[in-house]
């Protein structure tokens, strides 16, 4: 456990396993603060009984150097999650600051199942994971899973990257204080 987790919050100590967690209000809180921190925004996908599946998430980041690896966070109630963990792979594409319609669309649990969900989006199949890649991101990761840790409501995949490409030189899509914003 690192020192900032066992550490207290504003609030009083974080809860120890058997607590209750934080209240609605506290989550909204804990939201607004993290949501200070501009991230990039990805599509994660996996491909499952041959059909591909992809959302929209924002919590990606590098892992390793040697070996190249990256993880990724997905809520433990995701489709995805399952896919990813029972086909030991995953491709990740960081979008573009034009795709904002992309990430609304993969962030939408109402939007087509399987391949009618990336119909009129181009995309290739990544080699390893043989999972989508949105080919107008500007940059994209083909990983097999190396592990995956319990994090509360969601679960780190922690993967190795088989092959990475830069898809574009522009500017990447942001998120931040909630809303969708490019890069520089």
């Amino acid at each position: 456990m690192s020192a900032m987790a066992a550490s207290p919050t504003a609030t009083g100590p974080a809860p120890s396993a058997g607590t209750a967690g934080p209240d609605a209000a506290e989550r909204r809180r804990f939201r607004r603060a993290a949501g200070r921190f501009p991230t990039g925004v990805t599509v994660v996908t996996a491909t499952a009984d041959g059909q591909p599946h992809g959302t929209t998430v924002n919590a990606f980041s590098t892992a390793s150097m040697d070996p190249l690896m990256i993880l990724v966070a997905l809520g433990n109630d995701s489709r995805l999650r399952e896919h990813a963990l029972h086909s030991g792979s995953f491709a990740v594409t960081v979008l573009a600051a034009h795709q904002e319609a992309d990430a609304r669309h993969f962030a939408d649990p109402a939007r087509p199942p399987g391949a009618a969900g990336f119909a009129g989006r181009p995309w290739r199949t990544a080699g390893h994971a043989r999972s989508p890649v949105l080919t107008e991101g500007v940059a994209a990761f083909d990983c097999s899973l190396a592990a995956a840790f319990p994090a509360g409501d969601h679960t780190v995949l922690l993967g190795r990257v088989e092959r990475f490409d830069v898809l574009s030189d522009g500017p990447p899509l942001l998120f931040a204080d909630s809303r969708l914003l490019p890069g520089p």
